[in-house]
């Protein structure tokens, strides 16, 4: 149940901004990765964490990039 909520909110952040799926991709694949390293079972939370930090990276990196050609 709980890996479905976890897929269910990393999804509901993708389809919020889905110019910043690529973020959300490749963190999750990195998260996935590192989670699976440090035990058994955490793959999943890694690729969920892995996700929705990229997925913020991408859009902070947006945000910027709006405000310096507005200026």
């Amino acid at each position: 149940m709980k890996v479905l909520m976890l897929i269910a909110a990393s999804t509901t952040l993708v389809a919020a901004q889905p110019v910043l799926a690529k973020g959300c991709i490749r963190g999750a694949v990195a998260g996935g990765v590192a989670g699976h390293m440090v035990g058994k079972g955490h793959g999943m939370a890694g690729a969920a964490v892995g996700c929705v930090a990229m997925h913020h990276h991408y859009a902070k990196k947006a945000r910027a990039a709006r405000a310096a050609q507005a200026r």
